[in-house]
Protein backbone atom coordinates (compact mmCIF):
# COMPACT_ATOMS: atom_id res chain seq x y z
CA UNK A 1 0.00 0.00 0.00
CA UNK A 2 1.17 3.49 -0.68
CA UNK A 3 1.48 6.24 1.88
CA UNK A 4 -1.48 8.54 1.26
CA UNK A 5 0.46 11.66 2.15
CA UNK A 6 3.42 11.04 -0.16
CA UNK A 7 2.06 8.50 -2.63
CA UNK A 8 5.12 6.30 -1.94
CA UNK A 9 4.92 2.66 -0.90
CA UNK A 10 5.36 2.14 2.84
CA UNK A 11 8.66 0.32 3.33
CA UNK A 12 11.15 -0.56 6.06
CA UNK A 13 13.46 2.35 6.84
CA UNK A 14 11.01 4.97 5.64
CA UNK A 15 10.89 8.03 7.90
CA UNK A 16 7.58 9.63 8.74
CA UNK A 17 7.28 13.41 8.38
CA UNK A 18 8.15 15.40 11.50
CA UNK A 19 5.21 16.64 13.58
CA UNK A 20 6.13 19.66 15.75
CA UNK A 21 4.29 21.53 18.51
CA UNK A 22 5.20 24.33 20.94
CA UNK A 23 4.32 23.76 24.60
CA UNK A 24 2.80 26.09 27.16
CA UNK A 25 -0.29 27.16 29.02
CA UNK A 26 -2.39 28.01 25.96
CA UNK A 27 -2.03 24.48 24.53
CA UNK A 28 -2.40 22.79 27.92
CA UNK A 29 -5.49 24.84 28.75
CA UNK A 30 -7.22 23.82 25.50
CA UNK A 31 -6.35 20.17 26.10
CA UNK A 32 -7.50 20.37 29.72
CA UNK A 33 -10.81 21.94 28.68
CA UNK A 34 -11.58 19.08 26.29
CA UNK A 35 -10.50 16.38 28.75
CA UNK A 36 -11.52 18.00 32.07
CA UNK A 37 -7.92 17.72 33.19
CA UNK A 38 -7.30 20.93 35.12
CA UNK A 39 -4.66 19.39 37.39
CA UNK A 40 -2.55 21.95 39.30
CA UNK A 41 0.82 20.57 38.08
CA UNK A 42 -0.31 21.33 34.52
CA UNK A 43 -1.76 24.76 35.22
CA UNK A 44 0.33 26.32 38.01
CA UNK A 45 4.09 26.90 38.07
CA UNK A 46 4.23 26.65 41.87
CA UNK A 47 2.57 23.22 41.79
CA UNK A 48 4.99 22.12 39.06
CA UNK A 49 7.97 23.30 41.11
CA UNK A 50 6.58 21.51 44.19
CA UNK A 51 6.56 18.33 42.08
CA UNK A 52 10.25 18.84 41.24
CA UNK A 53 10.04 20.55 37.83
CA UNK A 54 11.07 24.06 36.82
CA UNK A 55 7.46 25.00 36.03
CA UNK A 56 4.08 23.51 35.29
CA UNK A 57 4.34 20.76 32.71
CA UNK A 58 2.21 19.30 29.95
CA UNK A 59 -0.02 16.27 30.16
CA UNK A 60 1.36 12.88 29.20
CA UNK A 61 -1.78 12.10 27.25
CA UNK A 62 -1.27 15.23 25.19
CA UNK A 63 2.08 13.80 24.07
CA UNK A 64 0.27 10.54 23.31
CA UNK A 65 -2.13 12.51 21.10
CA UNK A 66 0.86 14.06 19.27
CA UNK A 67 1.97 10.52 18.36
CA UNK A 68 -1.51 9.80 16.98
CA UNK A 69 -1.50 13.08 15.07
CA UNK A 70 1.89 12.32 13.52
CA UNK A 71 0.68 8.92 12.29
CA UNK A 72 -2.56 10.40 10.92
CA UNK A 73 -0.70 13.24 9.18
CA UNK A 74 1.58 10.65 7.57
CA UNK A 75 -0.99 8.04 6.51
CA UNK A 76 -4.38 9.76 6.46
CA UNK A 77 -7.65 9.11 8.21
CA UNK A 78 -8.55 5.85 6.45
CA UNK A 79 -5.65 3.90 7.93
CA UNK A 80 -6.20 2.20 11.29
CA UNK A 81 -3.83 2.67 14.20
CA UNK A 82 -3.92 -0.86 15.62
CA UNK A 83 -1.58 -0.33 18.55
CA UNK A 84 0.31 2.57 20.09
CA UNK A 85 2.41 2.40 23.22
CA UNK A 86 4.78 4.89 24.77
CA UNK A 87 6.84 5.62 27.85
CA UNK A 88 6.81 9.05 29.45
CA UNK A 89 10.46 9.63 30.38
CA UNK A 90 10.61 13.42 30.56
CA UNK A 91 8.27 16.30 31.22
CA UNK A 92 7.48 18.91 28.62
CA UNK A 93 7.76 22.24 30.39
CA UNK A 94 6.73 25.68 29.17
CA UNK A 95 8.44 26.94 26.05
CA UNK A 96 9.67 23.62 24.71
CA UNK A 97 9.42 22.62 21.08
CA UNK A 98 8.37 18.98 20.78
CA UNK A 99 8.91 17.02 17.59
CA UNK A 100 7.56 13.56 16.79
CA UNK A 101 9.74 11.52 14.45
CA UNK A 102 9.56 7.91 13.41
CA UNK A 103 10.88 5.16 11.19
CA UNK A 104 9.11 2.13 9.74
CA UNK A 105 10.73 -0.93 11.33
CA UNK A 106 8.68 -3.73 9.70
CA UNK A 107 6.07 -4.27 6.99
CA UNK A 108 4.13 -7.55 6.94
CA UNK A 109 0.73 -9.03 6.19
CA UNK A 110 -1.68 -11.69 7.33
CA UNK A 111 -4.54 -13.30 5.39
CA UNK A 112 -6.50 -10.08 5.07
CA UNK A 113 -4.41 -6.99 5.89
CA UNK A 114 -1.03 -5.36 5.48
CA UNK A 115 0.66 -3.78 8.52
CA UNK A 116 3.60 -1.56 9.37
CA UNK A 117 5.40 -1.27 12.69
CA UNK A 118 6.82 2.17 13.43
CA UNK A 119 9.42 3.21 16.01
CA UNK A 120 8.55 6.71 17.22
CA UNK A 121 9.92 9.30 19.61
CA UNK A 122 9.00 12.74 20.89
CA UNK A 123 12.10 14.88 21.36
CA UNK A 124 12.59 18.36 22.70
CA UNK A 125 14.41 21.14 20.87
CA UNK A 126 17.75 19.91 22.25
CA UNK A 127 17.23 16.37 20.95
CA UNK A 128 16.39 14.79 24.32
CA UNK A 129 13.92 11.92 23.98
CA UNK A 130 10.93 12.59 26.22
CA UNK A 131 8.66 9.85 24.93
CA UNK A 132 9.85 6.76 23.06
CA UNK A 133 7.00 4.87 21.40
CA UNK A 134 6.05 2.07 19.02
CA UNK A 135 3.00 1.70 16.83
CA UNK A 136 1.39 -0.75 14.47
CA UNK A 137 -0.78 0.57 11.66
CA UNK A 138 -3.03 -1.41 9.32
CA UNK A 139 -2.29 -0.23 5.81
CA UNK A 140 -5.06 -2.14 4.04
Amino acid sequence: MTNQASGRPVEVGQEIPAFTRETGFAVWNRYAAVNDEFVPIHMDDEAGRAAGYPSAFGMGNLQWSYLHNALRAWLGEEVSIVRLSCQFRGANTKGMTLTVSGTVSAVYEDESRRYADVDLAIRDQEGNTLTPATATVALS
